[in-house]
């Protein structure tokens, strides 16, 4: 939960008001626009004042751009002009300048001139928000005070790092699901968010007092005493909560009858890690590399990667860690050095391996840097967007002309580096057999298996209710992949957000799964859950499981293996 004023953050669609202007307003309109630009200026001074941390570098650069955009004449000159001249109100002639300068940058050739027209359209939203804000400057030091909420239309993952750094308490998104790659970053910088609040940018006005609820996805506007007292009851749970599972850090994880089960942990930042060793975590089951590319101006060399990637070899203090090779496409690329072209469907374009495959330089700078790293522990590889055989060949290859090349040049390496195979396309998970010999461990990535699998886009919140991971085709390919690793004693863990789910726990272990790989931040509760499961009871209902041919009767066996665990215990 987060309690906060609201931010109102770049709305899709502002108030622009085409009524002619009469001339007598000309001069009150051109004050109120130099106050909307004023007050964007010093919201990204405050902005860039308070960044700190590993992006400070990258993000201040984008927000000195957009200083020096607001700053420009012949961008602000010409609105004014439209105003004097055209009779515009303020906000329609924002919206006119707007359409002509993307309009000059999107006949550009070169992509990243292109790209450019995102800087045109975030400064020129900015100045639209001041517009219609109608809050004094005593308002906004008390709404500093207190804490923001983001609420906007939407937020690219590479924002939430330094929106989270900048000291930003919660977002609220019009639009989004639960399972897009915003809303897994948002729980991996524990900053609470809620995603579709449809009404949100209408209903909630600049510096408005919110209380949000990521786990019911509630949004309160001005709460009253009564959802006050409910949020500092939460708090004070919360904290109590928080010990009692801190007492688990140290024990196994094991069913009530005795099975030892592995939690992996997920990371892609230093507190990921810090808090995956707090926790207990056997390892670092997916580490994400995109962090290192986004927000960028330049692709990162092989030494700061390395860098990168024994910081977090020698922050796990000796456990394993695996490495996720570069999973970035089109659709989170938008502010990436690589400016990909835009794709029609990038979740189905070039991505994960497929990127890595066709610019094989980039990927041997990302392998080295791994390799170096694996003298200070043990690593792991892992290769996202599997499709055939033929990909994880390729990568094999590389994988070995990189570890030549590097004892030819005198650098320590491990001996031998496991590599991986992320099964989140269905062809993958069907092809499996096939290809299980190339592998030496398997993890599955159900956040993408379920969208592909049952074709749903994860990230429209209009196809959410259809996004179900308890499909009978998803858990026939979840028992399938499981098997056939288990057979061929290959190690096999599952990464999606289902493994970190509690609603899903039960369904795993019968399902035959041992090794979790979930945030670090539900590690405790997912341990603490374990220990009340009988994992010999639980696989008896696996043939049910596979068999119901709908999600009511998958649900009915679920419902009855919680009644026989309840009488059980």
């Amino acid at each position: 939960m987060a309690l906060g004023r609201a931010r109102l953050e770049r709305p899709s669609r502002y108030l622009v008001d085409e009524r002619p202007l009469p001339a007598a307003e000309i001069d009150d309109e051109i004050e109120r626009l130099r106050r909307a630009i004023e007050l964007a200026r010093e919201e990204l001074g405050v902005l860039r004042d308070r960044l700190h941390g590993s992006m400070a570098r990258e993000v201040a650069e984008f927000i000195d751009a957009h200083s020096l955009m607001l700053a420009d004449r012949e961008l602000t000159s010409g609105i004014y002009d439209l105003i004097r001249q055209g009779g515009y109100r303020a906000s329609a002639a924002l919206k006119l300048q707007r359409d002509r300068l993307v309009a000059v940058f999107e006949a550009m050739d070169d992509p990243y001139l292109r790209s450019r027209k995102e800087d045109v359209e975030q400064v020129i939203a900015r100045v639209q928000a001041g517009l219609q804000r109608d809050s004094s400057s005593e308002e906004r030091k008390l709404a500093s005070r207190i804490g923001e909420i983001l609420v906007s239309d939407t937020v690219a993952p590479a924002e939430l790092v330094p929106l989270a750094e900048a000291g930003v308490l919660g977002v609220v998104l019009s639009s989004g699901s639960r399972v897009s790659h915003g809303a897994i970053l948002a729980r991996s910088l524990h900053l609470p968010m809620v995603v579709a609040a449809h009404d949100a940018l209408g209903a909630i006005a600049e510096n408005d007092l919110i209380l949000i609820n990521g786990d019911s996805g509630e949004v309160i506007v001005h709460p009253s005493s009564a959802d006050l007292a409910r949020f500092r009851a939460w708090q004070r749970d919360s904290l109590q909560r928080s010990r009692q599972l801190a007492l688990l850090a140290e024990r196994d994880t094991r069913t009530r009858d005795g099975v030892e089960i592995a939690l992996w942990a997920n990371a892609e930042s230093a507190a990921d890690v810090a808090l995956a060793r707090a926790s207990g975590a056997v390892g670092i089951g997916l580490y994400r590399t995109e962090f290192l590319f986004l927000q960028r101006r330049e692709l990162p060399d092989e030494d700061e990667q390395f860098l990168a990637y024994r910081t977090l070899v020698l922050g796990m203090g000796g456990l394993p860690v695996t490495i996720r090779t570069l999973d970035l496409g089109a659709d989170k690329a938008d502010n990436s050095v690589l400016m990909l072209d835009p794709e029609d469907n990038p979740a189905l374009g070039v991505r994960g391996v497929r990127l890595s495959l066709r610019h094989p330089q980039l990927m041997r700078t990302q392998l080295r840097a791994i390799l170096r790293a694996s003298a200070y522990g043990p690593v792991r590889i892992l290769v996202p967007m599997v499709c055939a055989s033929e990909e994880m060949t390729q990568m094999r290859a590389l994988l070995r002309e990189c570890a030549r090349d590097l004892r030819s040049a005198g650098h320590e390496i491990a001996e031998h580096v496991e590599l991986g195979a992320m099964i989140e396309v269905p062809a993958a998970a069907i092809a499996l057999p096939g290809m299980i010999r190339q592998l030496d461990f398997v993890a599955i990535g159900t956040n993408d298996l379920v969208q592909y699998t049952l074709a749903i886009d994860r990230n429209n919140d209009h196809l959410a209710d259809l996004y179900d991971p308890l499909h009978p085709a998803v858990l026939r390919l979840l028992a399938q992949t499981i098997t056939i690793a288990q057979r061929a004693r290959k190690p096999v863990s599952l990464c999606g957000e289902m493994a970190g789910d509690r609603r899903y726990t039960a369904l795993l272990l019968a399902l035959g799964l041992t090794d979790f790989s979930m945030h670090p931040g539900v590690l405790l509760e997912v341990r603490e859950l374990i220990a009340t499961l009988d994992r010999g009871a639980l696989r008896k209902h696996a043939a049910a499981l596979l068999r119901a041919p709908t999600r009511a009767r998958i649900e009915a066996v679920l419902a009855r293996m919680a009644a026989s665990a309840a009488t059980s215990a």
